[in-house]
Formats: C-alpha cells, sequence, structure tokens
C-alpha cells in the first residue's frame, strides 16, 4: 500500500480586504477607512511639522549650539531613521490602531505594553497642548489685532506675561476647532491635514529659496561654534540637540491609523519611512537657511527671535507675512494630527478595558464612525495643560520638553522588546517565522512579502536602542537652561524626572485598580497575550 507524500502548505493569500485583515486579530470593524496613502503620509509628516517645530525652536538649539547646532540634526536623523525602520516592520505586522501600545503588548506582553501606552497618552496629549501654543509665535506677527490679551501694542513674546497668557486663549481656540474635526470624521480629517501638508512642503521650499536669495554668509558656518554660549563646547551642543529631538517625533502617527487606512500593510511602512525622510531633509535645509540669511549671528537676536525675526528682516513685513501664514496652516495641521493620534491611542486602549471609564472611551460614534468620547478627552487635557501657561509661562516650558522625553520612553518600550524577541528568534528559530516572530508566509494586500530588515533587522535594532535610551537621559538631564527659565526653582529644574516618575507611580495604581477590576491581564482582541512568548504572540 503506498503511503501518499504529505504536500508543504502553500503560501497564505494576499490579504483580500482590510475587515477580513482586521479580524485576524479579533477585533471589528469599527472605525472607516477613509485614509489613502498621501493622507497617511500627512498624518506623520504633520505630526513632525518641520514648519511648526524648527519655528518654534530654532532658537532654542541656537542659544546653546551657535551655527554648530546644525549637526545635530543629521544625527538625530540617523537615529530616529533607525527607530522607524523598526516601526515600519511592526507596521505591516500590525496594523492596529494605538500602535505603540498594540506592539508593545504583543511584543512583550500587556503589563509592559499597558505602561508604553500609558506614558505615550501622557506625552501626546502634551504634544497636542505645545503645538497649539505655536500659534503665538506666529499670529500676532502676521496682525498684532491677534494679539488679544493686552492689546495690539502688548509684548506678544511667548514668554511675556501678555504673550503667555494670548497663546492659552489661541491655544485653546484651535483645540475647539481641531476637536469638532476629530468628532466630524476621518475623511475630514485626511482631507485638511493633506491641504495642510502641501501648503507646508510649499511654503517650506519658498522659505528656503526666499532664504538663500539674501545670504549674508556661506554654508561653511555651520563648521562654526559662532554664536554659542560660553562654556564647554560638547555639553552645550547635547543641550543643543534637544531641537532636532523635539522636531523628529511622530513619525509613527500613520500607524496610529492603521485601522482606517486603506491597505494598510503595503501602505503605513513606507508612509512612515517617507515622512520622517522628507521631514529630516526640509528640516535641514530649514536651518540652513535661517544660518545663512540672519542678519547676525552674535547680537543675540537669533537666539531670541528665531527663524521668524529671520524671516521678517529680511524679507519685509509683507513677504514675511505670507510665509508666515503657511506656519500658521502648519501650526493648525500639526495640532490636528496630533491629537487625532493621540484619540486613537487612547481609543485602543480603552477597547481592551485598559483604561478608566473604558465603555464611553471605547465606543465609535455610528454616525461619524469616530471615537468621539476619546477626542473630546485629548482637547480637554491638552487644554488643561495649556492653562499652565497663564500664569507661569516657565512651567509650560518645562512640561513641553518633558512631553518629549516622554514620546522617546514610549517608543523605547517598543524598540527594546523587539530588540530581545529579534534575538529570541534568532538563537532559536521557530520554523514559518520571520525574524521578529511572525508568520512569514503572511504577505501585504498584493501579495508581496511584508516589509523586513532581514538580517540587518538586529543590528539596526540595536543601535536604535541605544540611541533612544542616550536620548532618554539627554532630554531628561536637569539643565536649568531648559527647564528652570526662572534661574532658581529646584522643581523645575529637576521637573522631567518628577514628572516621569509621578506618571509612572499614578499609572501603577490606575493598572492595578483596572487589573482587580476586570480580573487579571488585558486581553488583547481574543487572544490573552501577557503570559505568552514574544515570538508567538499575535501572529494570526
Amino acid at each position: 500500500m503506498t503511503v501518499p507524500v504529505p504536500r508543504p502548505a502553500p503560501p497564505a493569500p494576499p490579504v483580500r480586504g482590510d475587515h477580513h485583515d482586521l479580524a485576524t486579530f479579533g477585533y471589528d470593524q469599527q472605525l472607516r477607512r477613509g485614509v489613502g496613502s498621501f493622507a497617511s503620509f500627512a498624518a506623520g509628516f504633520s505630526f513632525v511639522s518641520i514648519l511648526t517645530t524648527v519655528f518654534q525652536l530654532f532658537g532654542l538649539g541656537f542659544s546653546f549650539g551657535g551655527a554648530g547646532f546644525f549637526w545635530t540634526w543629521p544625527a538625530v536623523f540617523v537615529g530616529q531613521l533607525l527607530v522607524a525602520l523598526c516601526f515600519a516592520e511592526l507596521a505591516a505586522r500590525y496594523p492596529i490602531s494605538g500602535a505603540i501600545f498594540q506592539w508593545s503588548s504583543r511584543l512583550a506582553g500587556t503589563d509592559v505594553g499597558w505602561f508604553t501606552g500609558w506614558v505615550m497618552v501622557i506625552g501626546q496629549v502634551l504634544t497636542v497642548a505645545t503645538a497649539a501654543i505655536a500659534l503665538q509665535a506666529v499670529l500676532p506677527a502676521i496682525w498684532s489685532g491677534f494679539q488679544l490679551v493686552g492689546g495690539p501694542g502688548a509684548d506678544s513674546a511667548p514668554t511675556s506675561p501678555t504673550g503667555a497668557r494670548n497663546a492659552v486663549l489661541l491655544g485653546v481656540g484651535l483645540l475647539v476647532v481641531t476637536t469638532v474635526i476629530s468628532i466630524i470624521g476621518v475623511r475630514l480629517m485626511a482631507m485638511l491635514t493633506s491641504v495642510g501638508v502641501v501648503i507646508e512642503i510649499l511654503g517650506v521650499i519658498a522659505l528656503v529659496v526666499a532664504l538663500a536669495t539674501h545670504a549674508e554668509r556661506s554654508p561653511a558656518v555651520v563648521a562654526t561654534t559662532e554664536g554659542a554660549a560660553p562654556g564647554s563646547y560638547l555639553p552645550l551642543w547635547l543641550a543643543s540637540s534637544l531641537m532636532a529631538a523635539y522636531v523628529m517625533v511622530g513619525f509613527d502617527s500613520a500607524g496610529e491609523l492603521s485601522e482606517e487606512t486603506h491597505a494598510p500593510r503595503r501602505t503605513t511602512p513606507r508612509t512612515i519611512l517617507r515622512a520622517l525622510t522628507l521631514s529630516g531633509l526640509g528640516g535641514l535645509l530649514l536651518i540652513v537657511a535661517g544660518l545663512v540669511a540672519a542678519p547676525s549671528l552674535t547680537d543675540g537676536t537669533l537666539a531670541s527671535g528665531g527663524l521668524a525675526g529671520v524671516l521678517t528682516s529680511r524679507l519685509g513685513d509683507v513677504g514675511g507675512r505670507i510665509l508666515l501664514a503657511a506656519v500658521a496652516v502648519a501650526v493648525f495641521a500639526c495640532t490636528l494630527a496630533v491629537q487625532t493620534s493621540g484619540s486613537r491611542m487612547v481609543f485602543s486602549m480603552a477597547r481592551e478595558r485598559a483604561l478608566p471609564f473604558s465603555s464611553v472611551l471605547g465606543a465609535v460614534s455610528a454616525r461619524t464612525g469616530t471615537p468621539v468620547a476619546t477626542s473630546v478627552v485629548v482637547g480637554v487635557g491638552a487644554a488643561i495643560a495649556l492653562a499652565v501657561n497663564w500664569n507661569q509661562s516657565a512651567v509650560f516650558t518645562a512640561l513641553a520638553s518633558i512631553c518629549i522625553a516622554m514620546l522617546y520612553l514610549a517608543y523605547l518600550g517598543v524598540t527594546l522588546p523587539l530588540l530581545v524577541a529579534r534575538v529570541r528568534q534568532h538563537r532559536a528559530p521557530q520554523p514559518g517565522r520571520d525574524d521578529v516572530g511572525f508568520d512569514a508566509a503572511r504577505t501585504d494586500e498584493d501579495g508581496r512579502p511584508l516589509f523586513s530588515l532581514g538580517r540587518a533587522g538586529i543590528a539596526v535594532n540595536a543601535v536604535a536602542v541605544v540611541f533612544q535610551a542616550a536620548m532618554v537621559v539627554n532630554l531628561a538631564w536637569p539643565r536649568a537652561g531648559v527647564y528652570d527659565l526662572t534661574g532658581g526653582t529646584w522643581w523645575l529644574q529637576w521637573s522631567a524626572l518628577l514628572f516621569i516618575g509621578t506618571s509612572l507611580a499614578v499609572g501603577a495604581l490606575v493598572h492595578r485598580r483596572n487589573r482587580v477590576r476586570h480580573g487579571g491581564a488585558i486581553v488583547l482582541g481574543a487572544v490573552p497575550v501577557a503570559a505568552a512568548r514574544p515570538a508567538e504572540v499575535g501572529a494570526p
């Protein structure tokens, strides 16, 4: 009798429907898929928003490192690109909202994932507030009538009493608008951020060309330390790198919108990388243009006035205001993108009953297809953070610095478990699994292999982890020049460590209460992952 020889199983067919793909993770399609390829890119690019953040923070970087602070930009870009490559791999394998929380949970278990998501939510809420307050650096410069506190003749500098209070009013007004848009639907959000990105890209090109044609010096000035603060240069250079670190975050926003993106396994990895790469190139050109066109590098005006001062001094009132209008559009798009990203993170955690009031926060409106409550919560949380600026702008400046440290810490909660999973899979390969422990037979929506770093994965991942750990230390270092603008408030100088420690302590209480209330570990979809090995987690 002949025994038939079993044939190898054919490769898994490409995903035929986004709804079915999501169901393999145990989720119903509740959010509406209204995000295309460009809108996905726009979400990440708007979060980074080089016009918003470079304008806002150019003076900070220059005040420490002088012209040589330029070199912090490519250094941070390379480090973040390694992180983005790791995120692109995970985005192809886990196209689920609340990406940072989901990825960390599926790699390291839901306890680690919960704290990663908790830190990310706090960082996102603070980032929304930081983005919204940037209007103060733009609108009064366009028209003095935007200075509502004290009238058109009042000091509009964000650090002045009248400027700080006006920043709260403008920021809260912007948050009302972005919250309403987030509630209406993802299609409107995608359309507005896409338009905003087009305007921002055109604005960056126009600004670079305009400043380059008014150059005062050669680009070779970046090889000098002209304009740097006195003292040993290495500590100053490390402090100046905070500007680049502040800017190049949020490229993962495309992953937060995975459940609302068409063909996310194919689209999201590409848009994550494109958003960071284009932002890196545009920001580099902006910095060079600002340095070569600045009237002076040594009289203190560049550190205090930043790029806005260079723009108005070189292009005059009319030309400067036109380009500042593009910056205002970028601020709007940035605030909208960050708020949307934060609301999806809260929704993803609440859907797993991982947060208080989960039944409300995890609900999706049948009419708009959006998580209404989470959009409101993120908007209100950002407004509360903004209110701190009313009487003490130094406190808000500290919070703005802390929020980026929180984001880097949350990113580390993904890349470090991912590295552990890679090493385990490398030492004890499991048949049918790729280098991150995922089903190797899975393909994207076009039937092509999922984005993968292949053999370079461990090396890329390891350097990314080292970079992120170093940046967390650098960001949280208690520098008085960053955290204590009052010059003598000890708790402000140490506010990063105090805030992070307090956030983790409060998070531990919330998480413990939640576990007791729901009788144990969080369950992701239909798969209890807390006790699973990282190489086995989440693979459909």
